[in-house]
């Protein structure tokens, strides 16, 4: 896709994560990049994150640069466009080209519902049926998958986690499916698994629908042994998550041709800064901005804490800090609203401002399988 660069045009490629406490998930995104250069022999490729892991995106552009890079390809690692696809990671990014004029960045969209995307989903759950002794061809109409996403306070996000959910129902034959959501949103994953386990089906499938581990499918898992406690008669199967399947490349690699082409658009016909979601009419139009500035470049958790690596965001909790000697440093949850203010254009061409930032409250905070009800791990 490379071969026909304009003269005096040099592409390279960035891919733009949201970083975790968790060094495992840090250590899985990275594989993704090295995935990336595998199909991109001839340009760099670099990635980078938005806080809590290094490096941030506006130094991985540098280190772009520094190797003749004038044209960047950014694409977000991301399954769907909510805030930080909408919002943070554009306004760094336009931040980065306003003080930098001798590169251009143009930027694609998230990996979104894609045919590679459902039929590596329905992979890592065949792989989870068959370590649980399921043989492929063997029906499952005593079984039902729950599908859990990442939640966000952006309905059009939320429901492509339900329309990927039905197209694996439908697709691998199970006798019901259900949504849960790891937060931000409703139904949360214990409510939700409390709530199918009360169906009859003697096995039931939690898919994470995740790039990575981290915090956040640490607690998916935690959660769906938490209710399996309860309900022996019950086989629950905890499917794995994503990762680097090879047809998750594959759309990634997509992503970054569609930029070329230029047939990158996000959905904007559902989207609640440009139409009146029922519900978010409040929020059409307004202002693009982050909120990342804050724990920009923070790292992951402190070299002596007992998580070794492996974080379940217990070190957001005072108590548990102080019980293990280390320095508490109360940041923002990632369980309330994240999507801000807007003008909406998604190739980020547009200002944004960092002052008097604020969160747009999210309508259904009060929701009683919701945000507010969540349990710490």
């Amino acid at each position: 896709m490379f071969e026909n660069a304009p003269d005096g045009k040099k592409y390279g490629v960035m891919i733009c994560g949201h970083g975790s406490r968790n060094q495992n998930a840090v250590g899985e995104f990275a594989k993704l990049a090295e995935r990336m250069r595998e199909r991109f022999p001839d340009v760099p490729v670099d990635y980078g994150y938005l806080e809590f892991a290094n490096p941030v995106i506006h130094q991985s552009i540098d280190a772009l640069k520094a190797k003749g890079v004038n044209h960047v390809l950014a694409v977000p690692g991301m399954l769907f466009a909510a805030g930080h696809a909408k919002n943070d990671i554009p306004s760094v990014l336009n931040t980065y080209q306003a003080q930098n004029r001798d590169i251009t960045v143009d930027y694609g969209r998230e990996l979104g519902i894609d045919m590679r995307m459902i039929r590596a989903a329905g992979a890592r759950i065949k792989e989870a049926l068959v370590a649980s002794g399921w043989k492929e061809g063997e029906s499952l109409h005593d079984s039902m998958l729950v599908v859990v996403g990442r939640g966000a306070s952006d309905p059009d996000a939320n429901s492509n986690v339900a329309k990927v959910m039905r197209m694996l129902w439908e697709g691998l034959g199970f006798a019901w499916g259900e949504t849960a959501y790891s937060g931000v949103t409703f139904p949360l994953v214990e409510p939700a698994l409390e709530h199918v386990s009360k169906l009859g089906y003697k096995r039931i499938v939690v898919f994470p629908y995740f790039l990575f581990t981290g915090v956040l499918v640490k607690r998916i898992y935690t959660q769906t042994d938490s209710v399996a406690a309860k309900h022996p008669d019950i086989e629950f199967i905890k499917a794995g998550y994503l990762n680097d399947h090879d047809l998750v490349i594959d759309t990634m690699v997509e992503r970054v041709r569609e930029i070329i082409e230029g047939s990158n658009n996000m959905n904007c016909q559902m989207c609640k800064y440009r139409e009146q979601v029922l519900g978010f009419e409040a929020e059409v139009g307004l202002a693009q901005e982050s909120h990342h500035h804050h724990v920009e470049g923070v790292g992951g958790a402190p070299v002596n804490c007992p998580c070794d690596g492996d974080c379940d965001a217990s070190c957001r909790d005072e108590a548990f800090c102080a019980k293990h000697g280390l320095e508490w440093t109360p940041v923002h949850s990632h369980d309330h609203d994240h999507d801000h203010a807007h003008d909406h254009d998604h190739h980020h061409d547009h200002a944004h401002s960092h002052d008097d930032h604020h969160h747009h409250p999210y309508p259904q905070a009060d929701h009683p399988l919701g945000p507010r009800t969540l349990k710490k791990n």
